[in-house]
């Protein structure tokens, strides 16, 4: 299968994915056309060589014009896409990188999702980068995408909101269960449209066994001293049984409208423990990363009852979770394997009710809400400040998000 591998030395921005796509061959005048069915006006487009470090690479530009622009919303922007006359690849791909970010910024900002206006990465040569990015996908025929460790660099940035840390939170939310790193250099080397880009559609390790095709090189707008500042893709072929993939794995492996991912399954049978450790282990795997834990009772030899525990992780995150295993349980050894999962979308929205403000969990599949739920930590501190039974916070969350959900239809 061809494979993306995307070579984040220098950090990863939206532009510079384009760039190095450029670079492999994309077609600029081709890229131009697509874009233009965006029936967005104030900008030029433009594609050069540039020397970076010794290294040749192309540089993607994008040239507004002195005109203000909106302000868009996700909704906005997921309009303005499928309005266009785009592929419905393109149109998909395109939409689910939006919907990642607006969920990344209400959850960095409190805010459901519907009431997030995008600045930085809702201004047009945004829209241009994702888009154009789906547009080369397509056109170059990526089929798997593997990405290194992200360098984010460290600091400070200046942002619609004021100054932010590095990387900003809305970039911080995308990175979850990601491998980062910060390098001895300051400033942002990871963009809030890279890492949406990069995380949608990639999963991180190592390059795999396969046989080079082509390199690609694009340049980023900033020099440093003593590194290239490029993003480097490299095209080739692996072995589709290799069991690698994008975070969306392949269309036809999936229900529409769900969001894919693989995991590692950590599993361990135990017959021989303090039961009283089991929760610190539970404690020690999610601080560790751990997406979830549990027990599953089995009649082990010998016909003794024991426990099955079971961790849920991202692929990084396996090494530390096994140690963690071997040290703080009686355990003899792990077994492991990968499992794909598909998931409804989910969100963290708020409701203020007259014992304070609840968190609601959302689950979405496309744009309708199936299940929501409220965060059952706000609602017992909730009861407790206000000295009223914890269901009755819950109830007041219940019928005031359920009504929100009402008007919406």
């Amino acid at each position: 299968m061809r494979l993306f591998y995307f070579d984040c030395f220098a950090g990863a921005s939206g532009d510079m994915i384009i760039g190095a796509m450029l670079d492999l061959g994309l077609d600029l005048e081709e890229l131009k056309t697509q874009i233009s069915r965006l029936n967005l006006g104030g900008y030029h487009l433009s594609a050069h060589k540039v020397i970076k470090s010794g290294l040749s690479a192309t540089k993607f530009d994008v040239k507004l014009e002195p005109q203000s622009q909106p302000h868009r919303t996700f909704k906005d922007i997921r309009n303005l896409i499928e309005e266009a006359d785009l592929s419905d690849v393109v149109k998909k791909d395109s939409t689910k990188i939006f919907r990642r970010l607006a969920e990344a910024e209400a959850e960095a900002h409190g805010k459901p999702i519907d009431e997030i206006h995008f600045h930085e990465v809702g201004a047009l040569d945004s829209i241009i980068d994702i888009v154009g990015t789906c547009i080369g996908f397509a056109s170059l025929g990526a089929e798997q995408f593997l990405c290194s460790p992200l360098r984010v660099g460290h600091g400070t940035v200046q942002a619609q909101h004021g100054t932010l840390p590095i990387p900003a939170p809305g970039t911080a939310a995308l990175l979850k269960d990601v491998p980062v790193y910060s390098g001895d250099l300051e400033g942002e080397f990871l963009t809030p449209t890279g890492a949406a880009i990069l995380t949608t559609f990639c999963t991180f390790g190592p390059m795999p066994a396969s046989v080079f095709q082509k390199t690609g090189y694009g340049a980023g707008s900033r020099d440093h001293k003593g590194l290239a500042n490029v993003l480097r893709i490299t095209v080739a072929e692996t072995d589709s049984s290799a069991g690698l993939g994008p975070t969306g794995w392949s269309e036809a492996a999936g229900a529409d409208n769900l969001e894919q991912d693989r995991v590692i399954v950590i599993e361990t049978n135990i017959d021989d423990m303090n039961p009283q450790a089991y929760g610190y282990v539970f404690e020690r795997a999610f601080e560790l990363g751990a997406l979830d834990a549990f027990l599953t009772p089995v009649q082990m030899k010998k016909n003794r009852p024991g426990c099955l525990l079971t961790i849920l992780a991202g692929p990084e995150r396996l090494d530390a979770l096994a140690n963690m295993l071997v040290e703080e349980t009686t355990t003899l050894g792990i077994r492991y394997y990968e499992a794909r999962r598909q998931m409804l979308s989910r969100t963290i929205e708020t409701v203020e009710t007259k014992y304070g403000v609840i968190r609601i969990k959302v689950a979405r599949h496309g744009d309708r809400t199936l299940h929501f739920q409220p965060e059952y930590e706000d609602c017992a501190e909730a009861a407790r400040q206000s000295s009223v039974p914890l269901i009755e916070v819950q109830a007041a969350a219940t019928a005031l998000y359920r009504a929100r959900v009402a008007d919406k239809h």
